[in-house]
This record gives C-alpha cells, sequence and structure tokens, in this order.
C-alpha cells in the first residue's frame, strides 16, 4: 500500500517529467509523451514512470532514446524538485500500452457487433 508521502511525490514526479518531456519532444514534430503513472518505492529512492508514446510505431525507439537520456532527465528532475526533495530518486523508464490495449478491445467489439448485424 503507497502511503500518502508515496503518493505525494508520484505526483509531484508526474507533473515535473510531463513538462520535461513536453519541452523535450516539442523539437520532435509529431512525437507526444504522456507520463500515465509514477510508482515510488517506500523509502523513495527509485522512481517508475510509465509512459505512453504517440504514435505508437515510434514508441520503442523513443523510449529505448529517453533510456538513454535517464541521467539527464534525472538531473533536470532533481532541478525542478531540489526545494522539496533531498535527493531525487533513481528513475526507470517503462513503456504504458493499456491505451493500445483498450483500443485493441474496441475494434474487436465493433468487429463482433458488425458480424452480428450481417447475420440478422
Amino acid at each position: 500500500m503507497e502511503g500518502k508521502r508515496q503518493a505525494k511525490i508520484a505526483r509531484l514526479l508526474q507533473k515535473e517529467l510531463s513538462e520535461i518531456f513536453r519541452r523535450e519532444t516539442s523539437l520532435l514534430r509529431g512525437v507526444l509523451v504522456t507520463v500515465t503513472a509514477v510508482r515510488v518505492s517506500p523509502d523513495l529512492s527509485i522512481a517508475k514512470a510509465y509512459l505512453s508514446i504517440f504514435p505508437s510505431d515510434k514508441a520503442q525507439e523513443v523510449l529505448d532514446n529517453i533510456k538513454r537520456q535517464a541521467k539527464t532527465v534525472r538531473y533536470e528532475l532533481a532541478q525542478a524538485v531540489k526545494q522539496v526533495l533531498r535527493k531525487c530518486p533513481e528513475l526507470q523508464f517503462y513503456l504504458d500500452d493499456s491505451l493500445d490495449y483498450i483500443e485493441n478491445i474496441d475494434r474487436l467489439l465493433a468487429s463482433d457487433k458488425k458480424k452480428e448485424e450481417t447475420e440478422e
């Protein structure tokens, strides 16, 4: 179970990471990176950030680039939260593909509904 402090820090990190990615991806035309969730370990030493990347065909490439630049992102994050946190947590980035999963379910349900209508 996540404590109040963990939840507060997670929300702060999510907000600041979103701002960092918005600023950095504005240079890349047509790529949108959204921080969908941040999970912080109980000792606040590790933060797992889940990213949703649009378009999804470039997702793995963008995620690999973000992972390579993790130290730079951590430094920028530390500068943004230095008034709140003494030590910035280590960042781990993961791809959040829940939107793709939902889209696939919607497409399957729509095709199933079309089959039912044609059978009648």
